[in-house]
């Protein structure tokens, strides 16, 4: 009976999460779906769906499931401006998906059906992870505050975007580590790498954490290390994805020959520099150290809670930004937020923060309309998308 209550009890609380997230994704969507005008914010909505369509990089991914990275077939049928050569900087995962929801639904609406499949199963992941790490009681709210946090991720599961099921695999297959299922973390790791590059970053960090349990004279280390050895189908995957992009362009380098695609920059905290590249904008970026700092004392609280495994990957993602160039850096650090939530799970269950919380929904909110309202390319003819 107690089994059965519990299993009861994980429905009943799965169920919750998924259908907060599929109604938060709809929140974000009513405006635009009824054509709006919020007059006391300046708000103006009437641009409608074509708006969250529109929004970068979903139409970019939309051309790859029309097209496979065919450029014949991108200039006879899109006017977008981009190169030819820039679409293999999106990689192939997302929009074979995409593809396969194209088949049963318009275009646009097969993307976005994508990303909030992608944000359910990773929302799902991320409560079975807090579960598993024994922290039953609060899965339901820190999946509740992982749906609303930070503000960009809102955003981006609410467009055509990758991040969803990046952070879903990535999840997938650190939970498979901890458990030693070295071959379910190999495949799921392959699945990140092909949906996003810094996928290879998970193979990076499996290698710190064996370093570290190895220097730490931990018992079995040597023979855990030895039996990992499926973890090289993520190397190999990006082998594979090279070849299929010479078959497709023409070109074995072509992730590398995608122009202005690179933001990775020696030394690290180029972003301030005076001389700062194209993409980071503006002078105004003290918000990035408010990030990596938020970021920085998550991952130190990992490695005290003993989740070495988590702890290890959440560092080399957050060193790799430090290399970062780019405005956006809120986004590329993004796919680490669950684990450093985990990292703070006791602040952000405190009454304090649940309060504070409530107060900020609505600029959260506020926030990713007008994020979405400014982050579209201009597309004369939406007729090939749909």
């Amino acid at each position: 009976m107690v089994v059965m209550a519990k299993r009861g009890q994980l429905r009943l609380e799965t169920g919750v999460v998924v259908v907060l997230a599929i109604v938060s994704t709809m929140l974000v969507w009513l405006p635009f779906w009824l054509r709006m005008v919020l007059p006391g914010w300046e708000i103006d909505f009437s641009g409608g769906m074509e708006t969250v369509f529109a929004n970068y990089d979903g139409p970019n991914y939309l051309i790859i499931a029309r097209s496979w990275y065919d450029p014949e077939v991108i200039r006879a049928s899109f006017s977008n401006p981009l190169p030819l050569e820039y679409y293999p900087a999106h990689l192939p995962m997302y929009p074979a998906l995409v593809w396969l929801a194209d088949l049963f639904l318009p275009g646009t609406w097969a993307m976005l059906l994508v990303t909030v499949l992608g944000t359910v199963l990773a929302v799902s992941a991320f409560y079975q992870l807090v579960r598993k790490l024994g922290l039953e009681k609060e899965a339901v709210w820190l999946s509740v505050v992982f749906l609303l946090l930070p503000a960009r991720w809102l955003v981006v599961r609410s467009v055509g975007s990758p991040e969803p099921w990046f952070i879903l695999f990535v999840l997938m297959s650190l939970m498979n580590f901890r458990e030693k299922k070295y071959w379910w973390a190999g495949m799921f790791g392959v699945l990140a790498q092909l949906t996003k590059s810094p996928g290879v970053l998970l193979l990076v960090g499996y290698g710190v954490y064996f370093v570290h349990q190895i220097v730490k004279g931990k018992k079995g280390s040597w023979s855990n290390a030895l039996a990992s050895y499926p973890l090289v189908l993520i190397p190999l995957s990006v082998l594979g994805l090279f070849y299929f992009y010479q078959w497709r362009v023409g070109d074995f380098w072509a992730y590398f020959n995608s122009g202005d695609n690179f933001h990775l920059f020696w030394p690290p905290f180029s972003i301030f520099s005076p001389k700062g590249q194209f993409w980071t904008g503006e002078f105004w970026l003290e918000e990035i150290i408010w990030i990596w700092l938020v970021y920085g004392v998550g991952i130190v609280k990992l490695w005290k809670k003993g989740w070495v495994e988590l702890a290890s990957f959440a560092t080399v993602f957050f060193v790799s930004t430090l290399f970062v160039s780019h405005r956006d850096i809120a986004r590329y650090i993004l796919p680490i937020f669950p684990l450093v939530l985990l990292g703070w799970e006791k602040e952000v269950s405190s009454r304090e923060f649940k309060w504070v919380i409530l107060l900020l929904a609505v600029p959260i909110w506020l926030y990713s309309w007008n994020f979405m309202l400014h982050n579209t390319t201009m597309i004369d003819n939406w007729g090939p998308y749909l």
